[in-house]
C-alpha cells in the first residue's frame, strides 16, 4: 500500500477493501456446455448441470482456467500448481443446488498487486487472491404497485457462468482511491481479454467493504456494499456509507457487520442482511471435482501469448516518446487508444502534439458522440498528417481545428485538400508580413509608445492587430519575432 498519509474524514480514517466479480469471457459455462451469451430469453441457457438435476456432474472449463492464469500473470501473482474447489452452502431461490462451487482454502491465483496513479501520486493495492467460482441465477421481482401482484421469477441463464472473484487487502483510504483502483482493474481485465467489462450487464461487479476507525486504532467493523455497477455510484455509495458510519459512532451506536445495497435514487445505502462469515457457509471440498492442477509449461505457454500490459506500455511511452507520466497513463486506457497514438506519433514524429490532440480534441469529440477511439471518424494517419502541417507551419492551431472539424464531419478526407479549399494556409512570407506589421505600427502609435515604455500588454495588443489584419493567416511565432525586431 502507498505510504502516504491517510486522508481523515471527521477525524476518522476510512478503510476500504474490494471484492470484484469478473465474468470470464468464455463461450460456455464453468462446469457445463451451456452458452453464456447475454440477453437470451429467461431459462433458455440453463443445462441439466446448471439446474442441478439428479445424476449430473460438473466438468471443468479449461478456457476459464486459462483466463485465470492470464490475470495472475498480469498482476504478478502466484499461480497455484494445485488448487481445490469447495462447496459454499447457502440457500437462495436462484441457486438450484443449495450451494455454490467456489474456491476457499487454496485459490488458483494468490497475492499480486494493482498499481495506479491518483493525481500524480502512485498507489498500490495488494491482492489477497483471485478464485474461480460459478455465478448464481437471477431473481426478478415484480412490483405489486405496478400491477405485477408482487410475484418473483427465477432466471437461471446466469447460473454457472464462470467468475473470477478478485479480493484485495483493506488498502484503500478514500472513495477516490477505491474508484481509481476499480478503473485500473477494469482496464487490466479488458486489456488482457478475460472480461468484456460491461458493468451494466453485470460482467464486472464490485463489492466494497467499508469501515472507519480512529487513526492507529484496530480495524473497525465493516459493512459490504454489494453489486456496484458504475464508477459514479461506487463513489457516491462509499461516501454515503462513510458518513453514515461516522454519524452512528458519534451518536454512540456500534456498527453491525452487514451486507448493504446502494439506492442511486436516494443516494443512500440500506441493510439487506447481516453479514455471514466463512463458518456460516460450511465450506468443504467438492467431492465431484478433483484438484485443479496447472503445470508450469501451461503457464509459460499462456505467458508467451500475453499482450504488453498497460503499465509496462505507459513506462515505454515515457521512455521512447518523452511523454509525461500523465499522458502515458491516459493514452493506455485501452489497446485501441495506445495503438492509435503510436501509429500517429510514428507517422508525424510529433509525439507530444499527437498526445495533446488525442487527450484534447479527439477525446472531446468522442465523449460528445459517446463513441470510442476505434470508431473515430478521423483515423491515426489523418491526425498525423494534420499535426505535420501544424509542425511545419502550414496551418495555425486555430486553422487546424477547422481542418479537424471537416475531417470529423466527413466534409473531406485529405488534410492538404481541405487546407487549400478553405484557404487556411498560414502566411509565411516574411516580406508580406513585414508590410502588415509596418502598417499596424503606424496605425497604433500609442501602443508602440506604451510598449517601448515597458508595458508588455501593449505588445499583445499589437500582435492581435497583426493577426486581425492578416485574417488569422500569419504565423504567430513569426509575428512575435518580427514585431519585436521592429520595436527594438
Amino acid at each position: 500500500m502507498s505510504s502516504s498519509k491517510s486522508l481523515l474524514v471527521g477525524g476518522y480514517e476510512v478503510v476500504i477493501g474490494f471484492e470484484t466479480h469478473t465474468q470470464l469471457a468464455t463461450q460456455s459455462k464453468i462446469f457445463s456446455r451451456a452458452p453464456t451469451a447475454f440477453g437470451a430469453e429467461p431459462n433458455t441457457q440453463a443445462s441439466a448441470v446448471d439446474l442441478a438435476l439428479p445424476g449430473t456432474l460438473p466438468v471443468m472449463n479449461k478456457a476459464a482456467v486459462e483466463l485465470a492464469i492470464r490475470l495472475g500473470l498480469a498482476l504478478g501473482s502466484h499461480i497455484a500448481e494445485q488448487s481445490v474447489f469447495a462447496r459454499k452452502n447457502y440457500f437462495y431461490p436462484d441457486l438450484p443446488k443449495g450451494y455454490q462451487i467456489s474456491q476457499f482454502e487454496i485459490p488458483v491465483v494468490q497475492g499480486g498487486e494493482v498499481s495506479f496513479f491518483l493525481g500524480d501520486e502512485k498507489k498500490t493495492v495488494r491482492l489477497v487472491r483471485a478464485h474461480l467460482e460459478e455465478d448464481a441465477g437471477k431473481s426478478l421481482h415484480e412490483d405489486s404497485a405496478l400491477g405485477g401482484g408482487g410475484q418473483s421469477g427465477i432466471d437461471l441463464n446466469r447460473a454457472g457462468t464462470p467468475l473470477l472473484e478478485i479480493v484485495t487487502e483493506p488498502d484503500m483510504r478514500s472513495s477516490a482511491e477505491a474508484v481509481a483502483y476499480a478503473k485500473e482493474l477494469h482496464k487490466i481485465v479488458t486489456w488482457i481479454g478475460i472480461c468484456d467489462g460491461n458493468m451494466q450487464e453485470g460482467s464486472f461487479r464490485c463489492d466494497a467493504n467499508v469501515s472507519v476507525r480512529k487513526p492507529g486504532a484496530p480495524l473497525g467493523t465493516r459493512r459490504e456494499i454489494k453489486n456496484l455497477n458504475s464508477f459514479k455510484f461506487m463513489q457516491q455509495a462509499i461516501d454515503y456509507e462513510v458518513r453514515w458510519q461516522i454519524e452512528q459512532i458519534e451518536d454512540g451506536h456500534a456498527i453491525q457487520q452487514a451486507t448493504v445495497l446502494f439506492d442511486p435514487d436516494t443516494g443512500e445505502t440500506r441493510a439487506m442482511r447481516t453479514k455471514e462469515d466463512a463458518a456460516d457457509y460450511r465450506y468443504f471440498p467438492d467431492p465431484d471435482l478433483p484438484p485443479l492442477v496447472i503445470g508450469r509449461d501451461w503457464v509459460e505457454q499462456v505467458k508467451a501469448g500475453m499482450p504488453e500490459l498497460p503499465r509496462a506500455m505507459a513506462d515505454r511511452l515515457v521512455a521512447d516518446y518523452g511523454l509525461p507520466e500523465y499522458d502515458a497513463t491516459t493514452l493506455t486506457q485501452s489497446p485501441a487508444m495506445a495503438a492509435y497514438f503510436e501509429t500517429a506519433a510514428k507517422a508525424s514524429g510529433q509525439a507530444k502534439l499527437i498526445s495533446n490532440w488525442i487527450m484534447g480534441e479527439v477525446s472531446r469529440r468522442l465523449n460528445a458522440d459517446e463513441g470510442d477511439i476505434a470508431s473515430a471518424p478521423v483515423n491515426a494517419a489523418q491526425l498525423a498528417a494534420l499535426i505535420g502541417r501544424i509542425a511545419d507551419g502550414t496551418v495555425s492551431n486555430n486553422a487546424a481545428k477547422q481542418v479537424f472539424d471537416a475531417l470529423w464531419t466527413g466534409e473531406g478526407s485529405d488534410v492538404d485538400a481541405i487546407i487549400e479549399a478553405k484557404g487556411l494556409k498560414q502566411m509565411n512570407d516574411s516580406g508580406a508580413l513585414e508590410k502588415i506589421i509596418d502598417e499596424v505600427m503606424a496605425a497604433n502609435a500609442d501602443n508602440v509608445a506604451q510598449f517601448r515604455a515597458g508595458k508588455e500588454k501593449a505588445f499583445n495588443a499589437l500582435v492581435g492587430q497583426v493577426m486581425k489584419a492578416s485574417k488569422g493567416k500569419a504565423n504567430p511565432q513569426q509575428v512575435n519575432d518580427l514585431l519585436r525586431q521592429k520595436l527594438g
